[in-house]
């Protein structure tokens, strides 16, 4: 039996987002996500939470998230080395904007330790890094030493990326980040691990969502990394488990004629049962 006089994803989104829109207090984001959390709770087929709380998911276009291809907003926030704006942070590099649930966790720890230790590879691909979570200004400067702490060769070095402090969960909001299976001690949602890379023209080339409970592997962040900067440039596409150096796709847009003005190396195609000629390979061009 539908719930009785239950509200569309849009008015109940205008509903939270009027609860806080003139309330300067710390606790006003936060109430507006209790709200959204509550929403959750109620067994709607319409409720505003799959749009909002299920990150990356759009039911609307003017809901929180977004889709490959958006521009990237265009925020300001304090982070743990200044306050910067996003586009003049990124200038006219790609960008890596990643979010953990908490500082002080195991997980998180193990993550941007990681992050931290492949940082130079992310440099010579020119990524800007950048992390993010719910945390303070002040945790993350402090966390970050523990983050250090796990390469004893660089315990001494500062984190080489600065983290978001999104203490109002206003990004988070925002960019459509939060886990709503992941609650803090006030019942509120965690961020999720999202990964979001940005290309020069500050458009979405991906995104990536992983729970709280499982850890990201950042040398694959790289391996795809790799794969968007060449295919931005080539027409190919990047077969499973493809790494540098190795063969690429030719992709099914191009006709023969196309493909061998393009690849002058050549390119192989794989004979199929169906007979039809789509699986072309062609050296890393």
């Amino acid at each position: 039996m539908p719930y009785p006089l239950q509200p569309t994803r849009q008015e109940l989104w205008t509903k939270c987002s009027s609860m806080s829109a003139d309330d300067q207090h710390p606790q006003a984001t936060v109430r507006l996500i209790g709200f959204l959390s509550l929403s959750r709770s109620i067994n709607t087929p319409d409720c505003v939470s799959q749009s909002v709380l299920t990150p990356l998911f759009r039911g609307d276009r003017d809901m929180p998230g977004l889709l490959l291809g958006d521009v990237f907003p265009d925020f300001e926030a304090n982070t743990s080395t200044g306050k910067i704006k996003f586009h003049e942070f990124l200038g006219n590099s790609w960008g890596i904007l990643f979010s953990h649930p908490r500082d002080f966790t195991p997980v998180c720890t193990t993550e941007l330790a990681s992050a931290a230790r492949l940082s130079n590879e992310f440099k010579k691909r020119d990524v800007k890094m950048i992390a993010l979570s719910i945390d303070s200004v002040e945790d993350h400067c402090s966390w970050s030493k523990d983050v250090m702490a796990l390469h004893p060769e660089q315990a001494a070095s500062p984190l080489p990326f600065p983290i978001i402090a999104d203490d109002k969960r206003e990004l988070s909001v925002l960019l459509g980040m939060l886990d709503p299976d992941e609650l803090d001690k006030d019942g509120m949602p965690l961020t999720a691990r999202c990964v979001f890379v940005i290309g020069p023209d500050k458009k979405l080339k991906l995104s990536i969502l992983y729970p709280a409970t499982t850890g990201r592997n950042f040398a694959e962040i790289l391996r795809v990394i790799d794969s968007l900067q060449l295919t931005a440039k080539k027409k190919v596409a990047t077969p499973v488990d493809w790494k540098p150096g190795d063969d690429v796709m030719v992709i099914p847009s191009l006709s023969d004629e196309e493909a061998k003005k393009l690849f002058p190396a050549g390119f192989n195609t794989k004979e199929l049962p169906s007979g039809k000629n789509y699986l072309r390979y062609t050296p890393h061009p």
